[in-house]
């Protein structure tokens, strides 16, 4: 795992998060305009609330897309917890590749996004607390 430091803004951020959510958060950081909040196994249900009312109320104090993933010490159940509510048919785990082969085109092409911009953001995700990874691919 890589040493992760917190600006100010991102403090508040989780501060905010754990007083609406009732949860901890494990981690929690900024890529581009969007918030990623990792909560512990098993709490992504409460963080999000019923009927997402605790995420939308997130969304709406920060007026910043927010993303709620659930931890996993599992690799392969990590990485399905970032892509929810996608499905994968399988996951290929190599020494430092990571093969997603997905359900169907429509799905793959929403792994990878424009640009790969979605593959790319997953991986930084995965590298955050995976430090061995060097790529994933999507077949």
């Amino acid at each position: 795992m890589i040493k992760i430091k917190y600006d100010m803004n991102l403090m508040k951020y989780i501060s905010l998060f754990e007083s609406i959510t009732r949860t901890n958060v494990d981690d929690a950081f900024q890529q581009d305009e969007i918030v990623y909040f990792i909560v512990k196994e098993g709490m992504a249900g409460k963080a999000i609330g019923k009927k997402g009312i605790n995420y939308k109320k997130i969304e709406g104090i920060l007026k910043k897309k927010v993303r709620i993933i659930e931890n996993s010490k599992d690799l392969s159940k990590f990485i399905e917890n970032i892509i929810y509510p996608l499905k994968l048919a399988n996951i290929e785990i190599e020494p430092t590749i990571i093969k997603l082969t997905a359900v169907d085109t429509k799905t793959r092409g929403i792994l990878i996004g424009r640009g790969g911009i979605n593959l790319r953001s997953t991986e930084t995700i995965v590298k955050r607390y995976f430090n061995d990874l060097v790529e994933i691919k999507v077949i």
